[in-house]
């Protein structure tokens, strides 16, 4: 009982530990003052079209994608921090040029290149968090988590606030807060110490090393079809985003202001239980059994969707507050599981760059996310059972494939440090 209530109030990762937790927080109030009006910005301030605005949005996270993997190969080969001091400042650059032009090209660019910033930095980030808080990676990234969506909650509340002004600059001071924000997570990251990291390490070692092949995700085929089941575990954020304010929007019997409600259910949701529920998968073994009971919320979420297709408004009110719960339940789960395995299946020389091809999984789910959830909406009640149905199979298939890997030793703890001059 002791070891419980010492797991659930101590913040791993030392001093530069709980840096990077005001730096998150710092980020997350930034990009909630922007994602909430952006774009609004586009349409009222820069005057660009709907098919304009979708292309652009579109074109940008393309460019995104690229992020995670680049930026996981750099950091195995430059010190972390300053890749990450470096990442920040292009997407407050990219922010702050925005502001400067009203040219649909120029506009793509920076677009593209803070998004670009915005996927790298956020493997990193990960990246940062393994190497500083060794075996309690995975508490770690929970508190981290909870922290990240105060922050974006609380950015996206100062935006709410400000659309009452609703007058040009009104956006154009948000989205200069969001720059702003950038500069000062640069400026906090460089107080941040240099945590261990092998590859570095083994790189600038004096003595020998056998010439050996640099492991590499694209030749691990395990690696590549864990990412590829990580693409539709992802799916969860598509029900929030599209699947579930659209199922609603087309119900008869649901009230329409339901959704925002079950957002906010969702935050709160996160907010209060990430921390206690990412002790269930604190260890590479136990994050690797939580797939099955992950498996059955996914099923859960998909049946209330499809139940929330029958009766009248209580009946239905009360399904898509079960499926909202269900999928959030899901969402901080596969959270807990994600973070251990991606690491644990990755070799400590390469982590970086097998973290980057892992966040390639969240940056697809964006692209493929909005139409499986469509053509869940299409189908109706059926489509909604097929979806939970494919994702709890998928939990299924991931606990099995990564069970070979995983009887070698955890990657929990580097055994080498690294001493910056």
């Amino acid at each position: 009982m002791r070891r419980a209530a010492a797991w659930s109030t101590r913040i791993p990762g030392g001093p530069d530990g709980r840096r990077m937790l005001w730096i998150a927080l710092m980020d997350r109030i930034g990009s909630g003052l922007w994602a909430s009006v952006s774009v609004l910005y586009f349409t009222y301030v820069t005057g660009l079209s709907v098919a304009q605005i979708g292309t652009l949005v579109a074109a940008a996270g393309a460019v995104g994608i690229a992020g995670a993997p680049l930026g996981g190969r750099i950091a195995d080969r430059l010190p972390l921090t300053h890749v990450l001091i470096a990442l920040q400042l292009l997407r407050a650059l990219a922010s702050f040029a925005l502001l400067t032009t009203d040219n649909y090209a120029l506009l793509l660019a920076f677009s593209a290149a803070g998004s670009f910033g915005d996927r790298a930095a956020n493997v990193l980030t990960k990246l940062y968090a393994t190497r500083v808080a060794g075996p309690d990676r995975v508490r770690y990234q929970a508190v981290n988590r909870t922290v990240a969506n105060a922050g974006w909650a609380l950015g996206g509340l100062v935006a709410a606030a400000a659309l009452t002004i609703g007058t040009t600059a009104a956006y154009q001071w948000l989205l200069a807060g969001d720059a702003v924000s950038f500069v000062a997570v640069a400026l906090a990251t460089a107080r941040c110490g240099e945590p261990p990291s092998a590859t570095r390490t083994i790189a600038t070692s004096k003595d020998p090393v056998p010439a050996t092949r640099p492991a590499s995700p694209w030749r691990d085929r395990t690696y590549l079809a864990y990412v590829a089941t990580e693409t539709v575990l992802f799916l969860d954020d598509a029900v929030f985003k599209v699947g579930l304010p659209l199922w609603i929007a087309h119900s008869d019997h649901a009230p329409h202001g339901l959704a925002p409600l079950l957002m906010v259910l969702n935050n709160v949701m996160v907010v209060t239980l990430q921390v206690p529920l990412a002790r269930f998968g604190a260890t590479t073994a136990a994050a690797r059994a939580l797939l099955m009971p992950l498996s059955a919320v996914f099923a859960l979420g998909g049946a209330a969707m499809a139940l929330s297709a029958t009766g009248g408004v209580v009946a239905v009110t009360l399904f898509l507050t079960v499926a909202a719960a269900a999928f959030t339940v899901a969402e901080m789960l596969h959270a807990t599981v994600s973070w251990e395995l991606s690491v644990a299946l990755a070799p400590e020389t390469a982590q970086g760059t097998y973290l980057g091809v892992h966040g390639l999984a969240q940056a697809a789910q964006r692209s493929v996310g909005p139409l499986a959830v469509t053509a869940a909406i299409a189908a109706g009640p059926p489509g909604w059972t097929l979806f939970g149905t494919v994702i709890a199979l998928t939990c299924v298939f991931q606990h099995r494939i990564v069970r070979d890997r995983l009887t070698r030793p955890a990657l929990s703890v580097l055994p080498v440090t690294v001493s910056e001059h």
